[in-house]
C-alpha cells in the first residue's frame, strides 16, 4: 500500500511516516521545509495552498491513501489580523485542494481534526456524529471549514478529531511543563479545562489501520485512561519524572485569558473506535511514562 502523509515535519505526521515504514508500507512525506525527516523515503516539498501543485504531488505518485496532517495550529497566533487569511488558507483551502485531488486520483482521505471545532461547553463527551459545531476561536473555525470541505466533496472519508497531542518531534505541553520545572519551583495550570492527551505513535497506529480498511466516518481518538485537567496532567508529569516541582491549581479566570478562547469541556467519546473493531489507544499514564522514555527523561 502507498500512503501519502502531509505535514511530515511536525509531531504527528513525523510518527505516522515512522508507523507506515515499519508496517512495510510505501510512505511519501510532504511539507513546507525544503527537506526534513529521518526517513529514508521519498519527499516532497510541498505547500498544500497550491491547488495545482497539490494536485500534481497526488496524482502523479497515485497513493492509496492521503493522511493529511498538515495545519496550521498555533492557536494564539492564529488571531492575529496578518494570520487570518493565512489560517484559513492552510487550514481550510489547504484541506479542500487535497480532498479534490484525493477524489480525482481515487485515494482514501484521512483529516485530522479538533475539538475545537465544538464549543467547549459543558461536561457530556462530545460525540464523533455530533453537528452541533460553534467553534471558539479561529483555529477551530479553520478546521471545522476543513472539516466541511472533506465531506462536500468526498463520498468516503475519515475525519478523525483529536485533542492535547505530544510526540518528540516538536513543541507540546509536556516539553513546557519540563521546562518550566528546570528555573520555577512552581507552576500555575488552570484545573478546569478537561480532556484526555493525545501521544502521536499510538495515534499512528490507529491512523494507519484506519486507511486499510474501508470504515469510513467521523471518529474521535485520544488515549485511554479517563478524563483529566491540564492541572491533574502537570501533576503526573512530574511525578513520572522524578521533579519536586509544586503544581498550583488555578481557574482560566485566575489564570488569565489568552488571545484565543480555550474550551473548558474537550472529552471526546471514542466508543465508535471499539465498536467498529479499532483497538483503542492505550491509558494515557502508560503512553506518557513511554514519551519520557523517549525523552531521556526517565
Amino acid at each position: 500500500m502507498k500512503i501519502l502523509v502531509t505535514g511530515v515535519c511536525g509531531q504527528l505526521g513525523h510518527d505516522v511516516i515512522g508507523e507506515i515504514c515499519r508496517r512495510g508500507h510505501t510512505a511519501m512525506g510532504t511539507d513546507l521545509a525544503p527537506q526534513c525527516q529521518d526517513f529514508t523515503t521519498p519527499y516532497i516539498c510541498l505547500d498544500i495552498t497550491d491547488k495545482q501543485a497539490v494536485e500534481k504531488a497526488i496524482c502523479d505518485n497515485c497513493p492509496d491513501a492521503v493522511i493529511h496532517c498538515a495545519a496550521w495550529t498555533a492557536v494564539d497566533m492564529a488571531e492575529d489580523d496578518a494570520n487570518v487569511d493565512k489560517v484559513f488558507a492552510v487550514n481550510s483551502q489547504g484541506t479542500k485542494n487535497i480532498a479534490q485531488a484525493c477524489k480525482k486520483c481515487g485515494a482514501k482521505m484521512l483529516y485530522l481534526s479538533t475539538d475545537y471545532v465544538f464549543s467547549g461547553e459543558g461536561t457530556a463527551p462530545w460525540q464523533p456524529d455530533c453537528k452541533e459545531f460553534a467553534p471558539l476561536n479561529v483555529y477551530g473555525k479553520s478546521k471545522l471549514e476543513g472539516e466541511q470541505a472533506v465531506s462536500k466533496i468526498l463520498d468516503n472519508y475519515f475525519i478523525v478529531r483529536i485533542a492535547w497531542v505530544f510526540g518528540l518531534n516538536g513543541n507540546n505541553f509536556i516539553k513546557t511543563m519540563l521546562r518550566l520545572s528546570e528555573n520555577h519551583d512552581q507552576i500555575r495550570v488552570v484545573n478546569d479545562q478537561i480532556g484526555t492527551p493525545t501521544y502521536t505513535r499510538d495515534l499512528a497506529r490507529l491512523l494507519v489501520d484506519m486507511v486499510e480498511t474501508e470504515k469510513y466516518g467521523y471518529y474521535h481518538a485520544t488515549n485511554e485512561g479517563g478524563y483529566i485537567s491540564w492541572y491533574d496532567f502537570a501533576v503526573e508529569i512530574f511525578a513520572q519524572a522524578g521533579r519536586d516541582t509544586n503544581v498550583i491549581p488555578v481557574s482560566s479566570s485566575d489564570y488569565g485569558e489568552s488571545k484565543a478562547k480555550r474550551p473548558h469541556n474537550s472529552r471526546l467519546d471514542k466508543s465508535k473506535l471499539i465498536k467498529n473493531g479499532f483497538a483503542p489507544l492505550p491509558i494515557w499514564q502508560d503512553a506518557l511514562s513511554r514519551y519520557l522514555s523517549e525523552l531521556g527523561e526517565k
